[in-house]
């Protein structure tokens, strides 16, 4: 099968934001009087939105307390303030980019970050005109893993599953590959071990950024 779409999840796939991330989620715990967490503890956390991470962060917090959407639309409001001041492409990610429009391949941005703040930090992060589409978490459309998001990207890029490899670097995005019957691309360089993946389903795994260019020129998944 000749893929010719490429959607990417953003945190630990497409760049890294974790910094920025834990740094706005711990201004939020401190403003609500939680310690900080440090930096690394976030990177089993993240990948579920702003409210789920939330929850993850919060110690020993009932899963329904309304403290804890408090936490995240501050963390919110803290993150669009400053969406981008440690956060960066991977190294490769750029490069791999060009390679693929010079293969004339669709490419799209699924994230669970909500739309505005996914626009932000794709618009600052990635030349004008990297992407085909770009969409984070929307009204009306629940959050990957569903894989509703995943097929509206492909009805707007006029392509199908069969044709389209979902990369990204967390189960999540495992789990909605196969959902929406997307290749499923794991990625080593983000925030989920390789066995997380592999448990998830991922149909390959790739360890460098040039290795999806190689699979789009014709190599067999």
């Amino acid at each position: 099968m000749k893929f010719t779409c490429v959607i990417c999840d953003l945190d630990g796939t497409l760049a890294d934001t974790l910094e920025d991330i834990a740094r706005s989620m711990n201004r939020a715990l401190e403003h609500h009087g939680f310690p900080a967490r440090r930096v690394e503890e976030y990177r089993d956390m993240v990948g579920g939105g702003i409210a789920r991470l939330a929850r993850r962060a919060l110690p020993d917090l009932a899963p329904d307390d309304p403290v804890a959407e408090q936490v995240a639309a501050y963390a919110a409001q803290c993150y669009a303030q400053e969406p981008v001041v440690h956060s960066k492409p991977y190294p490769g990610i750029l490069t791999l980019l060009g390679e693929l429009k010079r293969l004339k391949t669709a490419l799209a941005v699924l994230s669970n970050k909500p739309d505005p703040i996914t626009q932000l930090v794709v618009g600052k992060l990635f030349p004008p005109g990297s992407f085909n589409l770009v969409l984070g978490e929307t009204p009306g459309f629940p959050r990957k893993p569903d894989p509703a998001s995943t097929w509206d990207i492909l009805m707007t890029l006029g392509t199908t599953p069969r044709e389209t490899i979902f990369m990204g670097d967390s189960e999540i995005d495992m789990e909605t590959a196969r959902a929406a019957e997307c290749c499923p691309l794991g990625v080593c360089w983000g925030y989920r071990s390789r066995r997380v993946l592999e448990k998830a389903g991922a149909q390959r795994i790739i360890q460098r950024p040039e290795e999806l260019s190689a699979l789009i020129r014709g190599t067999r998944i």
